[in-house]
């Protein structure tokens, strides 16, 4: 059986997924066509049903329930591994609090870097939507005040001059003292409840042997890395791939229902109307 699965060329996704798309471990008779997007594109592809496994920002999900339903496996969540806001100049968050004006550069709308955004500062309304990876720049060219990065701009940001205002993932743990949850890999409701279950052992599976062969898709990770160092990749996989990645377990779980109830009670997300984990 063939299907399609979109996930980003970020080192954690692609080291994920390269044993399951290059058949080193057994897909039970799945096979894919895959479509390498950034995390946005791959949430607006999940809006018009486009694809039939993807990986998706936990806010964008929120939207979604009732069309997609979340693998036990292959999410993003973790400490310390959150967005942050960045500036050229030196902004303090009380700079930004008192000035809705600040230009700020996110990596899309659905994104759970937004919705974050959103939850520490209500007032920051003054956004523009960028590519993530271009967001640095743009902080550097002027053309927005503040960037809102995610990835692997975690480690490169520093390096261009550029200077932290806040770690929004660090605001969520104060806040919650939950991992925060990022992105998840969600399946097309409408495949049989086999496929489902096959498709949730299958990427286990390629995230173990991902853990236990490291350097195994290391041509495969560089190959959409762009011009990143093996350092870079590998810091970035270290960061964005753990525990949670494996199978998301009860503190998982929990960090995930606690981000959609904390954002229906703040009026972020609609009525979530359908269950939000595979059950067993």
């Amino acid at each position: 059986m063939k299907l399609t699965l979109g996930f980003s060329p970020c080192p954690n996704d692609t080291f994920i997924f390269d044993a399951l798309i290059h058949h080193k471990i057994d897909t039970e008779g799945l096979d894919f066509e895959v479509f390498y997007e950034d995390v946005e594109t791959l949430n607006q592809k999940a809006f018009r049903g486009d694809l039939d496994v993807t990986k998706l920002s936990y806010h964008a999900y929120a939207y979604m329930t009732e069309r997609y339903v979340l693998l036990d496996s292959g999410s993003a969540l973790g400490f310390g591994v959150g967005p942050m806001l960045i500036s050229k100049q030196d902004i303090s968050v009380d700079d930004l609090k008192a000035n809705p004006n600040f230009k700020i550069g996110i990596p899309g709308k659905y994104t759970t870097a937004n919705f974050l955004l959103g939850l520490a500062f209500p007032e920051a309304v003054n956004k523009e939507i960028l590519v993530f990876s271009d967001i640095e720049n743009a902080v550097l060219d002027g053309r927005v005040d503040i960037g809102l990065i995610i990835h692997e701009n975690r480690f490169t940001y520093l390096d261009k001059g550029l200077k932290k205002v806040i770690d929004l993932g660090d605001y969520w743990e104060k806040q919650t003292g939950c991992a925060i949850p990022l992105g998840g890999i969600v399946a097309n409701r409408n495949l049989p409840e086999d496929v489902l279950h096959k498709l949730n052992r299958v990427l286990r599976r390629s995230v173990e042997f991902a853990f236990a062969n490291p350097k195994s898709g290391l041509e495969f990770i560089r190959s959409h890395a762009q011009e990143m160092s093996e350092e870079v990749m590998y810091k970035h996989i270290d960061l964005y791939v753990n525990q949670y990645s494996v199978e998301l377990g009860a503190e998982g779980r929990k960090a995930i229902k606690l981000m959609f109830d904390t954002a229906l009670e703040k009026g972020i997300i609609p009525e979530i109307k359908a269950d939000i984990f595979l059950t067993a």
